[in-house]
């Protein structure tokens, strides 16, 4: 199984359902649709839950819209802060769609 981390200031949206795509770099997207990924907290790598990916789909910074910053539970200005903070400078994403596994 894959795995990923989150921001443990995410964890409580992932797990309520309010975060459903996360955007990452190139060497952070290697993953498919139907691949089931482990998450843990970027913190202290501690386990949270397993998601499913749905999609991964290339996107530009500067084509992020208000549908993505709502998939983040973010606003649109947010949402290009914090990627700026973790990807400065960075042009080139890939949006990660997902869901939360039940029962795990």
């Amino acid at each position: 199984m894959k795995n990923i981390t989150f921001y443990q200031r995410f964890e409580a949206d992932i797990l309520a359902g309010r975060k459903t795509i996360t955007l990452r770099d190139k060497s952070d997207a290697d993953y498919a649709a139907g691949d089931k990924v482990s998450v843990a907290r970027y913190e202290d790598n501690l386990f949270f839950c397993h998601i499913e990916v749905k999609s991964v789909t290339p996107i530009r910074y500067d084509q992020l819209t208000e549908l993505q910053a709502r998939q983040e539970n973010m606003t649109l200005d947010e949402l290009k802060k914090v990627i700026g903070e973790i990807y400065p400078g960075i042009t080139e994403l890939y949006m990660i769609e997902f869901s939360l596994c039940k029962g795990d």
